[in-house]
């Protein structure tokens, strides 16, 4: 399956290449909880998808499609999304128990 990035797509293979180069950690495997995830693996994963960091050392960030926008915040015990459509606001929360291939495509699918 393929990554969204800013500029385009990146194949699983490209980004666990792109990983491999921050420290020598690799991402888990696509079906791996997010609690497997160190935290820099984790900002790598939501800036592949095309997220924006809120600041240089904070939980929030922003992603924005063609049809709608989310801000999502990296909580103690799950990720919270909150997705802008229309005018109007849609929240999930994902615990990190899930596996990264499902919080992608939820997030990715948008509200």
């Amino acid at each position: 399956m393929a990554q969204l990035v800013a500029g385009g797509a990146m194949n699983d293979q490209e980004f666990d290449g792109m990983a491999e180069g921050l420290g020598g950690q690799s991402l888990p495997e696509r079906d791996t909880p997010l609690y497997n995830h160190p935290l820099p693996l984790l900002e790598d994963w939501l800036r592949s998808m095309g997220g924006r960091q809120r600041g240089p050392h904070s939980c929030q960030w922003d992603l924005h499609q063609p049809q709608w926008s989310a801000l999502l915040e990296l909580e103690v015990e799950e990720l919270k999304v909150s997705w802008s459509q229309d005018g109007r606001q849609s929240v999930r929360h994902f615990p990190y128990g899930l596996s990264r291939a499902d919080v992608e495509a939820a997030i990715l699918a948008g509200p």
